[in-house]
């Protein structure tokens, strides 16, 4: 296994980068997306652009998300990481913070120089009203390089999260190379969702809001081989 997580999301996407690699749901609205390991890397590799090259940090700056699972989540995610972020978990200081369009209020906990609000809207629309101190993430992450030279070396918090990954993993009994199903509001963790599959080279179909009606024709037409407990 790789030492930093940038090394492994490039690894589990080497392979085929062209396969779907997540897949998003959601129930409520309808709304599917799938993103190839091509694709989820441009995302990650213009997150990482914008990190570094506009608001200029450095490895080891601290950086707060406060998104619930979602492709774009995905992205945010290792687009932080790739930049060697330390991606705080709970509220305080940080230099960026990324939070979704509904949780607001409770962004106001975190201390923040730089702000960025995801709507997490189908097809990824702009917001249609961005709030005060807050930049669109989806309107200022497009203008950024689409590809990204992470620093060799693990970030911060590489080894801690990539050891309960690989934890999480074996628990849940991820195969290799599996087509994962998951629901969203059973495995709100990206360890479970996002870096145990990453572990695995093994792609997810990642569902909120799921209906029970759905989950075998879902399984069938995705080609599911596993779904988590």
């Amino acid at each position: 296994m790789a030492d930093n997580i940038a090394r492994v999301f490039a690894d589990a996407i080497a392979t085929d980068p062209t396969r779907p690699l997540l897949t998003w749901y959601d129930d409520a609205s309808g709304d599917r997306t799938e993103l190839s390991g091509a694709t989820m890397a441009n995302w990650v590799a213009k997150t990482a652009n914008l990190l570094v090259d506009e608001v200029g940090l450095v490895a080891g700056t601290p950086g707060g998300v406060l998104l619930p699972p979602h492709w774009q989540t995905a992205a945010v995610l290792l687009g932080c990481w790739s930049a060697k972020l330390n991606v705080a978990d709970t509220p305080g200081d940080v230099d960026v913070l990324f939070a979704a369009a509904d949780q607001l209020d409770e962004a106001q906990s975190w201390s923040a120089d730089e702000r960025y609000a995801l709507g997490l809207a189908p097809l990824a629309a702009a917001l249609r009203q961005v709030p005060p101190g807050f930049a669109d993430y989806v309107v200022e992450v497009r203008r950024h390089g689409d590809h990204f030279t992470p620093q060799p070396g693990p970030g911060p918090a590489d080894a801690r999260l990539l050891t309960r990954a690989e934890a999480r993993a074996a628990e849940l009994g991820i195969e290799p190379g599996a087509r994962v199903l998951i629901d969203a509001s059973r495995h709100p963790d990206p360890v479970d969702w996002l870096l145990a599959p990453l572990t695995r080279a093994a792609t997810v179909v990642l569902c909120a809001n799921l209906d029970p009606a759905l989950l075998t024709s879902r399984q069938a037409s995705e080609k599911v081989t596993q779904t988590l407990p």
